[in-house]
């Protein structure tokens, strides 16, 4: 089997309500990663592509959060609207969205929100 052009990854990771790091899955359904793997059927990217659920990805000041490899882009304040946008122009068309992308410098930054202050995604 040939390798994977892109391996997603969709943070899972659920906590209680109010919890100070937030909640990427807040309701625990995997409504996010389900709407990426059918995304990814549509576009017919399969096998080369894979979309899976992880556990906490660490960004949680940014969640929902879904990482893309082997390009290393960081998206976050994920919602099910951006997910066919992701897909198509990110996977297939190979353009990073800047309005999801989290900035290099903002990354592993454990409490500190260094990326423009946003509501959580509903």
């Amino acid at each position: 089997m040939a390798a994977y052009t892109s391996h997603v990854f969709i943070c899972g990771n659920h906590r209680k309500s109010g919890h100070k790091r937030g909640s990427c899955d807040p309701d625990g359904k995997e409504a996010l990663r389900d709407t990426f793997k059918d995304e990814l059927k549509r576009a017919k990217v399969g096998p080369l592509v894979r979309a899976n659920g992880a556990s906490c990805l660490d960004q949680c000041e940014y969640g929902p959060v879904v990482v893309i490899y082997p390009q290393q882009i960081w998206y976050g304040r994920v919602r099910l609207k951006d997910v066919r946008r992701i897909v198509e122009e990110t996977i297939v068309g190979g353009r990073i969205l800047e309005d999801l992308l989290i900035p290099n410098q903002c990354l592993n930054t454990k409490g500190a929100v260094c990326w423009p202050e946003q509501p959580r995604p509903k």
